[in-house]
């Protein structure tokens, strides 16, 4: 796999135009591999977001080799330079986009309906178009087990989340984390910090260290690509977890779970719809019952009892029979939302622009 940082790119394109970062083709020879190319917003690293998209392709260089080449950008910002990246990998052949953040959506979609020979795939986002396929990962299914298990070990009642955007993907995950927090404490609260950034150290810390004054003793780090909450969570002896890829090795006295994500079924399926000429953009939405969202790394902390609530939980949630939004739910504002016994459905969460009672934080507006 070809890594390219900003860096890297950047000084290639003064020097010899982007043309040279991306080997200077304006298209590939029928007998050439596939190429494949991800951009993502923050660096490849050993944690985190970017981490578990680049990990999805590892099976799809396995399976077809030569076939296909896969080549990573990293550390690009949501804006111009991700539009003119993006652009100019198609321009020099590349038939298959990744576009890994949420910011990318307008400019990748502009790119899919320029050119219906490519295939796009865009991180979160509702937009699609028949060559263009948005896709998410159903992180509320894991955030509130892990909200069930936040509650059996807090002894304030006080949860936190230091959250990257307040996009509804992110939000689902902090609702659910706190119905099923209440599940097991109805009492429980959850306060959150919105950092506004996929890769900030620094400010994430801060944003820790802020919950945890505020005697949060269990913090959801939401969206985050660096291990930073999580460190700073060990360091107070406060239980901690994360989205999309294990972070137990910068906490292993503390950490209580991730809500991993492994996208090489979506994306291995979609290679092969593209190379066989079948892909149809759709807005995919993927979970447990997928096998792409599990929670890993339990800790041997949680009671029991609780855990095996979890487990039965977890089994519901991967045969259909248990949503975590299934009514009665009721909004921070105190309206009822859901009624009982009814649920949610999928669109209807894709676009949860809410807090659920017992999360104290309002929304940015």
């Amino acid at each position: 796999m070809t890594q390219i940082t900003r860096r890297t790119l950047m000084q290639g394109a003064a020097a010899v135009g982007l043309a040279g970062a991306f080997g200077g083709r304006s298209a590939l020879a029928a007998d050439e591999p596939l190429g494949i190319t991800l951009v993502v917003p923050s660096p490849i690293g050993d944690v985190g977001w970017g981490h578990a998209l680049a990990a999805g392709l590892e099976p799809i260089k396995a399976a077809y080799g030569d076939k296909v080449k896969v080549t990573v950008v990293e550390n690009i910002p949501e804006g111009p330079d991700a539009d003119r990246i993006m652009n100019k990998t198609v321009a020099d052949g590349n038939k298959f986009l990744i576009a890994g953040s949420f910011g990318y959506q307008n400019g990748a979609l502009q790119i899919a309906r320029r050119n219906p020979q490519v295939t796009v795939l865009h991180a979160s986002g509702f937009q699609v178009a028949p060559n263009f396929s948005p896709f998410a990962a159903k992180y509320f299914q894991g955030t509130y087990l892990l909200g069930m298990a936040a509650a059996a070990l807090s002894k304030t009642g006080k949860l936190g989340s230091v959250s990257a955007f307040a996009i509804p993907e992110l939000i689902t995950s902090i609702n659910a984390f706190t119905l099923g927090a209440q599940a097991v404490n109805p009492d429980i609260e959850v306060s959150v910090v919105w950092v506004n950034s996929w890769f900030d150290p620094a400010k994430e810390q801060e944003a820790a260290k802020a919950l945890i004054a505020q005697k949060c003793d269990v913090i959801f780090s939401n969206a985050q690509d660096t291990p930073s909450v999580i460190s700073a969570c060990e360091e107070a002896g406060v239980y901690s977890f994360n989205l999309n890829s294990s972070m137990k090795s910068y906490a292993p006295k503390t950490y209580l779970g991730c809500v991993s994500t492994d996208w090489s079924p979506f994306f291995k399926a979609s290679v092969d719809a593209h190379l066989a000429g079948t892909f149809k953009g759709a807005n995919t939405f993927l979970g447990v019952a997928d096998k792409v969202v599990e929670v890993v790394d339990w800790s041997p902390s949680i009671p029991a009892d609780t855990m095996t609530k979890i487990k039965a939980a977890e089994t519901k949630i991967a045969d259909g029979s248990l949503s975590p939004f299934t009514g009665p739910i009721t909004k921070a504002d105190g309206s009822e939302v859901v009624a009982s016994g009814k649920t949610m459905t999928e669109a209807e969460i894709v676009a949860m622009d809410w807090h659920v009672k017992g999360v104290t934080t309002p929304l940015p507006k």
